[in-house]
């Protein structure tokens, strides 16, 4: 009995070698654009490279996830979230690498959602707030600092306008993650937030409702995702025509996430991640290729009986 559990606590777990394509690698989700360079997320790092896809590098190895990278305004920085010391906090790390700085200290979670004009760290965290259903904005210096709350009672993500004096955010959490075409009560939305008088302003939604969210704000522009029209596709809102246009018109797969930056829109769908040009209106495809040792994969033995599925003892 000893040696039939001995057997049975060793397994040994392979994959098969061409399980990713080091040339034209998928499976990079939540990306960001500065104006040189893109930032992504891929087996749980935080990578960079040119802004075409090219030269490939990560910034991180740690153990713990990488989330939501976003670029300062200077492009110098990025902005993320990690789960570094058993907890996931906001870190920041320079564009050509280095160790990150840790900004957030709080025992909740900590999501990094971007920056203001001026370069403090946006965020969207729980910590005064006794219900899973909401967030709140905190904004934090990147040489540290205590964060200060943004004065919006709920919150999850964030646009700042360029000049500071609207923020677009959507209210609540995103439920359409678990319901697919959700059409109930708390369907996500964007509001633009008056800084000067508190004021609020939706995105108009149609009347049989819609999903909106990822908000970004380039120049007199919202741009946002929106499954208004069945699959989930980019969006642009102008804030004074207050007239809403689909950029966009994937069938086959949702885009999952959106950010941008000048003249350029990246999003991650089907697997691949795009950029949309704001000038010509072209959406294409980027062929990033990414060859690295990629731990998760590597035939390796796995120790513990939590490993084991089944076992048969041999003839012998």
């Amino acid at each position: 009995m000893k040696r039939l559990l001995l057997l049975t606590s060793i397994l040994l777990y392979s994959l098969a070698s061409n399980a990713t394509d080091p040339v034209n690698t998928r499976f990079m989700h939540q990306p960001a654009i500065s104006q040189d360079k893109i930032a992504f997320i891929y087996a749980n790092d935080l990578w960079v490279a040119n802004r075409d896809g090219s030269n490939p590098v990560r910034l991180t190895i740690d153990e713990g996830v990488e989330s939501n990278p976003h670029f300062s305004p200077d492009s110098k920085t990025i902005a993320f979230s990690a789960q570094y010391d058993g907890n996931t906090d906001v870190f920041t790390i320079p564009v050509t690498g280095g160790i990150p700085k840790r900004l957030t200290y709080h025992p909740g979670w900590d999501l990094a959602r971007g920056f203001t004009p001026s370069g403090e760290v946006v965020f969207a965290t729980q910590r005064t707030i006794h219900t899973r259903r909401y967030s709140q904005f905190y904004t934090v210096s990147t040489s540290g600092g205590f964060p200060e709350q943004v004065k919006i009672p709920y919150g999850s993500r964030a646009a700042y306008s360029p000049d500071g004096k609207f923020i677009a955010y959507t209210p609540g959490r995103e439920v359409f993650w678990q319901w697919k075409g959700y059409r109930g009560g708390t369907m996500s939305r964007i509001w633009i937030f008056s800084m000067s008088d508190n004021s609020v302003a939706e995105i108009p939604k149609p009347e049989s409702g819609s999903n909106d969210t990822y908000p970004i704000w380039i120049g007199n522009t919202v741009y946002f995702t929106s499954d208004r029209d069945g699959e989930f596709n980019l969006y642009s809102y102008d804030v004074t025509s207050k007239s809403v246009k689909k950029l966009t018109d994937h069938n086959d797969f949702p885009v999952l996430s959106a950010s941008g930056s000048g003249d350029k829109i990246i999003y991650e769908q089907a697997g691949l991640l795009h950029t949309y040009d704001i000038n010509n209106g072209s959406s294409n495809p980027l062929k990033i290729g990414v060859a690295t040792d990629l731990l998760e994969l590597r035939p390796r033995y796995a120790s513990g009986s939590k490993y084991a599925r089944s076992a048969s003892i041999s003839p012998s």
